[in-house]
């Protein structure tokens, strides 16, 4: 049995939950820099609020466009191509940037958690590459080399 399909469901329901998470908790600060009506270091109240629902929207959507990619590698059993890849990998490397960050600043649960994430999106895109490219030289069902061309038997060895 693979693991792919099961991986891709995984790192799907994983993201999306993030990405309600994420914008649920910037929306919720933002509420909190309004209610209080401060200002830090001279900045505009309302702009703090106003750009943290925004920041929560776009980083809500950013996750949440990532999940429907994993989403569709899992309905589709392919690896992701073209934007799709890109997008997985430009959430991995947020996943490893934010894990760094948020050992000091929240705690080792929470790097814990974008640890594991990084892991699965990591796995998903290396599950699926490892089943789409054959080895070199190695034949396929049509005859041919990994690369395409037909491949030859060994040279005979030659004696002195």
């Amino acid at each position: 049995m693979s693991v792919r399909r099961p991986v891709a469901w995984t790192v799907a329901v994983v993201l999306f939950a993030e990405a309600v998470g994420v914008a649920a908790l910037n929306w919720f600060l933002a509420i909190v820099v309004d209610r209080q009506d401060m200002s830090l270091a001279g900045l505009d109240p309302d702009m703090m609020s106003v750009s943290s629902k925004i920041g929560g929207v776009v980083f809500g959507l950013y996750f949440a466009l990532c999940a429907l990619v994993a989403l569709l590698v899992a309905l589709r059993d392919r690896a992701p191509a073209g934007l799709g890849r890109i997008l997985l990998i430009s959430a991995a490397v947020v996943h490893g940037l934010l894990g760094a960050f948020t050992w000091g600043l929240v705690g080792p649960g929470a790097f814990i958690f974008m640890i594991v994430v990084l892991g699965l999106i990591v796995l998903l895109l290396m599950t699926y590459d490892a089943r789409e490219q054959p080895a070199a030289g190695q034949r396929t069902e049509d005859g041919k080399g990994g690369d395409g061309s037909p491949v030859s038997p060994p040279p005979a060895p030659t004696t002195p």
